[in-house]
C-alpha cells in the first residue's frame, strides 16, 4: 500500500509549525499506524532529516500517550481503539492521511506530534485518589457492593487519560475524563469518605487549567477509545452539586455555632 502523509511539523513549543508532505510506499496493511511512522522515520534518518516526533509507550492501548489527530478524528477512523491499535488496513491504497497533534489550550505542543498532557495529571493530583487510612486489605466479599455500581465503577475506571475526549470536544472540555475519575471512586465505599472534597477540588483544578465546558455533542463518548459513557459527566455534575450544597450547609451550621 502507498500513502501520502500530511504531517504537522513543529521544532518546539515556541516555533511556528507547518504541514509537510511525505510519500511512503510498499506498506503492509497489517502493520500498525505507529509502525508505519517508524518506517517513515527510518527513511528520514537515512536522508539526514529529522524524524517525526510522536509520543508512544506501551503500544497495547493502555498507556494513553498516542495523542494523534488522524484525518480529523482522534486516534483515526476506527472507533474504540487508540492510535497504536489502528492498522493501515483501515485506509485505502493511495489515501492522503493528515496527522496532527491534539489541539487544546491545556495541551501545548512540545514538538511535532507530541503534546504536554500533564494537565490531566494535575487534575488527578488535586483529588483523584483515596488518602484515608483503610487499614489492612479486607477480603473482597466483606465489602458488599451492588453489581450495577461495581460494573459502572469498573467501566469508568477503564479511562486511560489519553485526552481524546478533549481533542474531540469543540470546547476542549475534559469533563469525560474528570467524570470518569470522579465516578469510579464515588461509586465505591472506599471513595465515598472523601467524595465531597474530591469532586470540588478536581473540578476547580480542571477550570484553572483552561479546559472548556461540556458542549453536549457527545463527541467525547464517540471518540473515547474505551467507550466511556457520558453518564459519567452526569454523575460528576450530581456529585458536584451535592458537594456544594453540603459545603454550604456545613458553613451555615459552623457560622451559627
Amino acid at each position: 500500500m502507498n500513502f501520502t502523509l500530511k504531517i504537522w511539523r513543529q521544532k518546539n513549543a515556541s516555533a511556528r509549525g507547518e504541514i509537510l508532505t511525505y510519500s511512503i510506499r510498499d506498506i503492509s496493511p497489517d502493520i500498525s499506524f505507529f509502525e508505519m511512522l517508524d518506517i517513515l522515520n527510518q527513511q528520514l534518518i537515512s536522508k539526514g532529516e529529522d524524524p517525526v516526533a510522536f509520543d508512544h509507550d506501551c503500544r497495547e492501548g493502555i498507556c494513553g500517550t498516542c495523542s494523534l489527530y488522524i484525518n480529523g478524528r482522534p486516534h483515526g477512523p476506527v472507533s474504540g481503539v487508540t492510535t497504536c491499535q489502528l492498522h493501515m488496513r483501515a485506509f485505502a491504497d493511495g489515501d492522503v492521511i493528515y496527522v496532527e497533534p491534539w489541539r487544546a489550550k491545556a495541551f501545548p505542543v512540545i514538538r511535532d506530534l507530541v503534546v504536554d498532557r500533564s494537565a490531566l495529571d494535575r487534575i488527578i493530583q488535586a483529588g483523584g485518589y483515596v488518602s484515608v487510612n483503610s487499614g489492612g486489605v479486607p477480603d473482597a466479599n466483606t465489602i458488599p457492593v451492588p453489581k450495577p455500581e461495581s460494573d459502572a465503577a469498573f467501566d469508568a475506571a477503564t479511562c486511560i487519560g489519553c485526552g481524546a475526549c478533549v481533542a474531540s470536544c469543540p470546547n476542549a472540555a475534559a469533563m469525560l475524563f474528570v467524570g470518569a475519575k470522579v465516578s469510579h471512586l464515588a461509586l465505591l465505599p472506599q471513595g465515598r469518605v472523601e467524595a465531597v472534597q474530591r469532586v470540588q477540588k478536581m473540578v476547580a483544578r480542571m477550570d484553572e487549567l483552561g479546559f472548556g465546558n461540556c458542549s453536549n455533542t457527545y463527541a467525547c463518548e464517540a471518540e473515547c477509545p474505551k467507550q466511556i459513557s457520558v453518564s459519567s459527566i452526569a454523575r460528576m455534575n450530581r456529585e458536584f452539586l451535592s458537594a456544594k450544597l453540603f459545603s454550604e450547609k456545613e458553613k451555615v451550621i459552623s457560622d451559627s455555632i
